[in-house]
């Protein structure tokens, strides 16, 4: 595992304060011959409401056909987790989320 270049996977990290400090890190797709589709499901997303300052709750699923690089679970973890103290509507963090992975 020590090859791999990561900061987070298997070490105790404290969730960033904001998705600006969040790092989302890649691994080697060890099957990047084969097309498949790769899906992450964030049940409980939340972000603030930028309006009333309460939870806004969404259900995300990500699902991408890695190349190359998978994302990295546990750092994609830590940066949907960041948007919990973010102010801004869910909708809104949906295309953060999608613009940063792409």
């Amino acid at each position: 595992m020590t090859d791999l270049n990561v900061t987070q996977l298997g070490r105790v990290v404290d969730a960033p304060e904001s998705p600006e400090a969040a790092v989302l890190e890649r691994v080697p797709n060890p099957q990047s011959d084969v097309l498949y589709l790769a899906r992450f499901v964030a049940p409980e997303f939340t972000s603030l409401c930028p309006v009333t300052g309460q939870p806004d709750f969404a259900h995300l699923v990500i699902d991408y056909a890695p190349g190359d690089w998978l994302i990295e679970s546990k750092s994609l973890k830590l940066y949907l987790t960041s948007f919990r103290n973010h102010g801004s509507f869910h909708e809104d963090c949906t295309v953060k989320v999608a613009r940063k992975i792409v």
